[in-house]
């Protein structure tokens, strides 16, 4: 399941794509949808935010650099191969580099091992298109969200809309930021912050589940 685990990884992160043209984000203005407000920009980072240099952060043994796009950053990361491998194969890897912004919550390659045996392998298939599309978008927010937006969020009982059209809930247990899927499942964040040129991306250690 190693092999085709790698390709829904990635695949999640190709749901980025869905959400071309978005809003700009919580940090950098309001949105509707997800009823942020400007204040939060100056809101102290979580806890669990990356302190890395300001060069970029590293993500599975390599530095992510600013001025590269999501596509192009994923490709260098060893524990994200899965979602790398997922954007190839859909040949949504253009539309993965558009330039957004987005905020995507990509699970990590191990995060795929824990979903029941052979899930991965009835999603990849081409009649299951329709329900994994869903799944990746659920991973998926227009605009940029940082670690500290997410806090703020948190602390004012606010949601994120998904590209799919559910939401997912930040909030805050003993000082780390953490997302709750609409399943109700708390997920970690491993790394936030993980700047782009096109976006954020907050590596998580689970698949978010929507109704």
């Amino acid at each position: 399941m190693e092999g085709s685990s790698k390709v829904v990884a990635a695949i999640i992160t190709l749901v980025i794509g869905a959400a071309a043209g978005g809003a700009i984000g919580y940090a950098a203005g309001n949105k509707d949808d997800n009823k942020a407000s400007n204040s939060s920009s100056s809101a102290p980072a979580a806890d669990n935010s990356n302190k890395d240099s300001a060069d970029g952060v590293t993500v599975g043994g390599a530095k992510m650099v600013k001025n590269l796009d999501i596509v192009d950053n994923a490709v260098n990361a060893s524990n994200v191969t899965t979602v790398v491998a997922a954007v190839k194969a859909a040949g949504l890897v253009d539309t993965l580099k558009s330039p957004g912004p987005f905020t995507v919550f990509a699970p990590n390659n191990d995060a795929f091992k824990k979903l029941p045996e052979g899930t991965v392998d009835t999603l990849l298939k081409p009649e299951s298109k329709d329900t994994l599309t869903g799944i990746l978008t659920y991973h998926v927010v227009a605009g940029t969200y940082t670690s500290a937006d997410l806090k703020v969020m948190a602390s004012k009982g606010e949601t994120l809309k998904t590209v799919q059209g559910d939401v997912l809930t930040p909030v805050v247990e003993n000082n780390m930021v953490k997302i709750k899927d609409a399943k109700g499942n708390v997920v970690n964040i491993e790394t936030s912050d993980v700047i782009s040129s096109n976006g954020v991306t907050h590596v998580v250690d689970s698949v978010l589940m929507h109704n």
